[in-house]
């Protein structure tokens, strides 16, 4: 898939659709956490000649199907173009272009908007200059 570049007007149009999906994102991945630790739990308990009991096996469906719905949401965020850094924090970059050089327009859960552009001090510095003129 080719890379989307977006203008941070860009961006900012998307964010509703984003901050939904990285909601639903930031909420199950904890849930698949305490699944998978619990699916351990239950195995250390067990004897591999036993095999899985019925309980690993639902809880192993569940991690599953909780996967499943995180891995949708992750494709979602992927067709619209911004990459998902950070199931803890809801990290998500937008790839844009600032006085020609690549830099990620970064959203971080709970913010208004960007936390700020990854991409060196110098295109922050261009970027506070363009903000400053108009």
């Amino acid at each position: 898939m080719p890379r989307k570049y977006f203008t941070l007007a860009e961006a900012n149009k998307t964010l509703p659709l984003v901050k939904r999906i990285v909601s639903d994102i930031v909420v199950l991945h904890p849930r698949w956490r305490d699944l998978v630790s619990r699916y351990e739990l239950l195995a250390a308990q067990s004897k591999p000649e036993w095999g899985e009991s019925a309980e690993q096996l639902d809880v192993h469906r569940q991690i599953e199907d909780v996967a499943r719905d995180i891995n949708g949401y992750l494709q979602e965020l992927e067709q619209i173009g911004c990459v998902f850094k950070g199931f803890d924090e809801g990290l998500v970059d937008f790839y844009g272009k600032l006085d020609g050089r690549d830099i990620f327009w970064c959203w971080k859960t709970g913010t208004s908007w960007t936390r700020g552009i990854r991409a060196g001090r110098r295109c922050r510095r261009s970027l506070e200059a363009k903000r400053r003129r108009g």
